[in-house]
């Protein structure tokens, strides 16, 4: 039964979790977390201050002790807001490294977003279709739509509980133009995505926060009721009463403490406008989070079944971000689904792990996204959109190698001086060439865009590799010219000529249509 760990750091505090998987099942065996708000001066100077950094990284060296005396067969530590906006946060980095060994996946808030609801959707029994979860941070705050376990919309917002009160909130108790101040902004950043909460016609909000926990439990103390959940009208009077307290009576209260006394304030504004301006009955608190959504991940990555649904909802964000940038998107299919087979059909050549498969389809999918902004120079735009776009379930690396990808769908092939190439570890920067290479491949076999090719057969020779293409129509002349343009290419890479020849489909086979990602492509015989 494999042990996993899952580490978050966030703006305010430092959680760590460790499970036990049997199968499907997931059992907590330890749990550990501590206030350390790395964030607190980041929002004012855009640094990380060295006091909190040294706090961090003290907690931190007793999680890695944690992970050790539980037997942790694999650890992931996943940083958010904090990271996010420190101009120094690489120096942290290397010092978590140093202190322990780990590295520190630095993700946007819709990734951050988008675990939180793998978490829930995988622990939580959900008896409603449509349920907005809202995870407010010290630095940020995610709202997801959730229909039927699935994210329909996913908003990062600039309303971590910290970062608000640091901004806003300098007197204690806060004086009343100060709450006018904040309530004003937290207003104007939800109103940006209230339009698209209120058509969602949610059914539950759950809230997965520390702030929100804290709510709930003085909720319960002061009307002696059971459950987990704040309505609208108790939302209204726990404001009232927390933003007229000072930190020491807030820090009396139940469920608050001091720690949190100092951010309360700002966190219960946020909810109170969320709830007001949506339009929503109240919110009921969820123990789950960032947490259980990294340990979710990690076990799927053990588990078919389980990977399934993540591939799911990442090709699902890929599309979107497709047709968000204009993309022919039946051209993009087909360019993907092609390529797809060209990674199966060509790995005795090119040998690449079987994780580049999905690599190359998300670049064959978005290659084409740079267009957005400008035709000239359209594959330095379509590497930055990749590199940069809010992908749920893809790290930063793994983007920056389909960027790259991408990059270089042109004349030049990717060599180790170019920037683009130095950006990647060794291991990326050898299989990148191969990756290029597939993908001009497929886009030159769908060189009309007409959907002309119906199936492939290929030969693997040891001087060279010929592909035989079964028309839909055409004669393939325009294919077999595109692929032409690729031969000198492809011996500099695969060191084998490449030869092309086409005749007419004998048959009409299935048409080439999108599936959930490589393995869900129909075959082209």
């Amino acid at each position: 039964m494999p042990v996993l760990a899952a580490v978050d750091i966030g703006a305010n505090s430092v959680r760590l979790s460790i499970a036990r998987f049997s199968g499907r099942r997931r059992t907590v065996i330890h749990e550990d977390r501590e206030v350390t708000r790395l964030g607190g001066a980041v929002f004012a100077s855009g640094l990380l201050e060295p006091g909190a950094m040294a706090q961090t990284v003290k907690v931190l060296r007793r999680f890695h002790r944690a992970t050790q005396a539980f037997g942790a067969s694999a650890v992931r530590v996943v940083a958010t807001s904090a990271l996010r906006d420190a101009r120094n946060a690489a120096v942290l980095e290397e010092w978590i490294r140093a202190a322990t060994g780990w590295r520190v996946e630095v993700i946007s808030g819709l990734e951050e977003g988008s675990l939180i609801h793998l978490g829930v959707v995988t622990q939580a029994r959900l008896r409603a279709r449509r349920v907005l979860l809202v995870d407010l941070g010290g630095g940020s705050c995610e709202c997801t739509v959730s229909v039927d376990r699935h994210i329909r919309h996913l908003f990062s917002l600039p309303l971590g509980a910290v970062r608000l009160t640091q901004e806003f909130l300098r007197r204690d108790p806060p004086k009343k133009k100060e709450l006018e101040r904040l309530r004003g902004y937290v207003a104007a950043e939800i109103e940006r995505v209230a339009p698209e909460l209120r058509a969602a016609r949610v059914q539950m909000t759950l809230a997965t926060s520390g702030t929100a926990a804290a709510l709930a439990d003085l909720q319960r103390a002061r009307t002696h009721q059971r459950g987990m959940a704040v309505t609208a009208a108790g939302l209204r009077r726990l404001y009232k009463l927390l933003a007229r307290s000072s930190d020491e009576q807030r820090a009396r209260l139940p469920g608050i403490g001091p720690r949190r006394a100092e951010i309360i304030v700002a966190g219960a504004a946020v909810y109170l406008e969320l709830v007001e301006r949506v339009g929503l009955r109240g919110l009921r608190y969820s123990a789950l989070g960032l947490r259980d959504g990294i340990l979710a991940q990690m076990a799927a990555e053990r588990h078919p079944g389980s990977q399934r649904r993540i591939e799911a909802e990442r090709w699902e964000a890929a599309r979107a971000a497709a047709r968000h940038y204009g993309v022919d998107m039946v051209h993009a299919e087909r360019v993907r689904a092609l390529a797809a087979q060209l990674f199966r059909r060509l790995r005795p050549l090119h040998r690449l792990p079987p994780a580049y498969a999905e690599w190359l389809e998300l670049a064959a999918l978005l290659c084409e996204s740079g267009n957005y902004i400008s035709r000239s120079q359209s594959r330095r735009h379509a590497y930055y959109l990749i590199a940069n776009a809010d992908l749920f379930g893809y790290t930063p690396g793994q983007r920056r190698f389909a960027a790259a990808i991408a990059r270089f769908q042109g004349r030049l092939l990717p060599t180790a001086s170019h920037t683009v190439v130095r950006n990647l570890p060794l291991e990326e920067q050898a299989a990148l060439p191969k990756a290029v290479l597939l993908l001009r491949l497929a886009r030159a076999l769908e060189q009309g865009r007409q959907g002309a090719v119906a199936g492939l057969r290929l030969g693997l020779r040891p001087s060279a590799v010929r592909l035989h293409l079964q028309m839909r129509s055409g004669n393939g002349e325009l294919e077999i010219w595109a692929l032409e343009k690729e031969s000198q290419a492809f011996r500099e890479v695969f060191g084998r000529e490449l030869e092309a020849a086409a005749s007419a489909a004998k048959r009409k086979p299935p048409r080439l249509r999108a599936g959930a990602g490589a393995r869900a492509n129909p075959s082209l015989v």
